[in-house]
């Protein structure tokens, strides 16, 4: 069986050695099993004729039926053209062909029937089609009443005539040569349980169906297994680690009262509290510990998690903490130092900048288990860097990081791994969350802290400037200190922005009597500290910036974020920079600035942040906008290769196969009843070409 679907496509009849080249190198299909999996991405309804009478403006594609009248030719050398006049007795349209106009010209047979198949466009008060497709009536009659496939193509392919009648025709092929050699890959019961259709009918019907219910039908078997396996691999990952892999016990909370009752400065929320609870429960259970931490901007993920190291330091271990950049890990550092030197915790920063000497005093103290925090950037992970026993490792902002990077901070201890906290502000839709980490223990941070006012989000273009400037006087007369982001360093040809430096130029005039820093990734880490500082300690009062402060920069004072070009901006990314301000108890404001004319996508992005301040609705329309390979970045994200099933629209669908999973994995983790045997032997081919690293976060 297995041998059929790895033949290689040249084999296959219509195909032959040089479009199987084409086809390799084009959509890297190599085997029938890579054709047959090559899904039409939209479908052309060829059930219904319609009248030439009946053609509106919205109607993407028409069938008709009926004669050709009159063939006229226009023009000369390349302008030429033929026209045909097409009518149905309700009316008459035009075909047009600006190419191979003598070949079609020897074809067209006035007075005789045809059916016409193509896009209707308006000119004036009259309708054409362009480069129609069009069959005789009598030969077209095996094509009607069916949905055509549409398949994702490339110029190349096309200019080498495999359009998706050929796809049609080869995919005919390879599904009659394939007849009785489709195996099911999911159980009987399973199947019978969820309604789903057999996988040899769903892979039919998904190329040629005969109806709408059909094609639907199909649909849905196809990705309810795409998903299911995935959250199959997933949730065995995470049953394995809980069974295989022990956990250092932490259960020593005496310093945890002691912050409590005389350190700490300000009540947790109920959500914080609740979180606490759900990681320490880990910590004491003799279990290692992966976690998902998600919290919206300012929900206090950074408290929490310096709580759970006094778990952990109480027991008379060592934490790290890794941050993406230097300003996020400097940060971390100067907010967590007050609070470890009240408590006589020694605490440490180890990044790039750290110099050699202080460096190595570092990793002798590490290695004697006197520094009981270290925080830093990737230099955590460098070899030289040793723990004398590390019982916690915490990942903020993850998605920043490689996987492989993570596996290293996890490999730091020698004996028995630590426990993982990965932490994330970038709030992760549900179904993405599923998928990426499934095999995760996931803990809500869903509540803002008591005191703070949800920030204001308004949308202005450059007509508004001199009222956004005289808004700006006026917070900072009240000593409330703006930032100004723009998305560029320098200016660039191909993208009409105001570049940082014009920016800079143009704040400095209009606000001549303000202190003004400038900060971008290119400053020297130096230079850059010290804006920051200016700007930290109220010297300066406007801040212009590049996104290099979407992490990191914690001003209360600062109650105004003004985003330039907003619209180049990715929703989430506006929701991070937005998070920059409404730090402290004054009403703070987010200034989105575009130009007049936005796409329909970007007005989407922009209505969505004027109209909530919820990181995970934001979450969700962004993925709905941009879908899960952009939003995560997919190098890092470990997205699921998919062939159908879309995360961003079939949320309910993976919901069900989650379900289905667990119910099977709690009954037979093993796989072994004979029932199962279907899912364990398409786990192993599955596994043949992929690497897992989920059980290291």
């Amino acid at each position: 069986m297995a041998t059929f679907f790895e033949t290689s496509v040249e084999f296959l009849k219509g195909v032959g050695p040089q479009r199987a080249a084409l086809l390799n190198r084009e959509l890297s299909i190599f085997t029938y099993g890579d054709l047959l999996q090559h899904y039409p991405f939209r479908y052309e309804d060829r059930t219904r004729f319609y009248s030439i009478s009946d053609i509106a403006d919205e109607m993407p594609y028409v069938q008709l039926r009926g004669t050709i009248k009159r063939v006229d030719f226009h023009g000369t050398g390349r302008s030429r053209r033929m026209t045909a006049q097409f009518s149905d007795g309700t009316g008459t349209l035009e075909l047009v062909w600006f190419q191979g106009i003598n070949w079609i010209a020897t074809k067209l047979k006035p007075g005789v029937e045809y059916v016409v198949f193509g896009k209707p466009t308006r000119y004036g008060t009259k309708w054409n089609i362009a480069h129609p497709e069009l069959e005789l009536s009598s030969a077209a009659t095996e094509t009607r009443g069916s949905f055509h496939p549409v398949y994702p193509l490339t110029e190349k392919l096309r200019a080498r005539h495999i359009d998706s009648k050929v796809f049609s025709r080869m995919m005919r092929e390879a599904l009659q040569q394939a007849s009785g050699k489709i195996y099911e890959t999911l159980p009987a019961r399973l199947c019978a349980d969820r309604g789903l259709m057999s996988r040899a009918e769903s892979l039919h019907s998904i190329h040629f169906p005969p109806d709408l219910n059909t094609l639907n039908r199909a649909r849905r078997r196809l990705k309810f297994e795409e998903l299911f396996f995935t959250q199959v691999r997933l949730i065995q990952m995470k049953l394995l680690r809980k069974e295989k892999f022990p956990g250092q016990v932490f259960n020593n909370t005496s310093l945890v009262n002691t912050f409590y009752n005389e350190v700490l400065p300000f009540p947790l929320t109920a959500a914080q509290k609740r979180v606490i609870k759900e990681i320490y429960a880990d910590l004491k259970s003799g279990k290692q510990m992966n976690r998902l931490l998600q919290g919206d901007v300012g929900s206090g993920k950074t408290i929490v998690a310096f709580i759970c190291m006094l778990i952990v330091c109480g027991s008379q271990a060592q934490c790290a903490l890794m941050a993406p950049t230097e300003i996020l890990a400097q940060q971390h550092f100067h907010n967590l130092s007050r609070f470890a030197n009240a408590m006589g915790l020694p605490i440490a920063l180890l990044t790039g900048s750290t110099p050699k000497g202080a460096r190595q005093e570092m990793h002798r103290l590490l290695l004697a288990g006197v520094i009981k925090i270290l925080i830093g950037t990737h230099a955590l992970i460098e070899e030289e860097v040793r723990f004398n026993r590390l019982g916690l490792a915490i990942v903020d902002e993850q998605h920043r990081f490689g996987v492989a990077q993570r596996s290293k901070l996890w490999s730091k201890s020698d004996n028995v791994f630590p426990h993982v906290l990965v932490m994330s502000a970038t709030p992760i839709p549900r179904t993405l969350a599923m998928t990426l980490y499934g095999d995760l223990d996931v803990s809500i941070i869903d509540e803002l802290p008591k005191g703070r006012k949800p920030i204001k989000t308004v949308h202005r273009d450059d007509s508004h400037r001199l009222q956004v400037n005289q808004f700006i006087r006026d917070q900072v007369s009240e000593g409330r200190q703006v930032y100004i982001v723009y998305p560029l360093i320098e200016e660039s040809e191909k993208l009409d922005l105001k570049h940082l430096m014009d920016g800079y130029e143009s704040i400095c005039r209009a606000f001549p009597d303000y202190a003004i820093s400038i900060v971008h990734g290119k400053m020297k880490p130096d230079a850059r500290a010290f804006e920051m500082d200016r700007f930290v300690r109220g010297e300066t009062k406007i801040m212009v910036a590049t996104t290099v402060i979407e992490v990191g920069v914690d001003v209360p004072n600062a109650t105004v974020m003004i985003i330039e070009n907003a619209e180049r901006f990715g929703l989430l990314q506006l929701h991070q920079l937005r998070g920059r301000v409404g730090r402290g108890a004054d009403q703070s404001y987010c200034i989105l600035m575009t130009n007049s004319r936005l796409s329909a996508d970007s007005k989407k992005r922009i209505d969505t942040l004027v109209r909530t301040n919820n990181g995970f609705e934001i979450a969700e329309a962004d993925l709905a906008l941009r879908g899960p390979g952009d939003l995560m970045g997919t190098q890092q994200s470990g997205i699921p290769d998919l062939h159908i099933a879309d995360l961003a629209l079939d949320g309910d669908i993976l919901r069900e196969a989650r379900e289905a999973a667990i119910e099977i994995l709690e009954r037979d983790p093993d796989l072994k009843l004979p029932e199962h045997e279907v899912i364990a032997a398409q786990l192993r081919k599955n596994r043949k070409s992929a690497m897992n690293w989920s059980r290291i976060s």
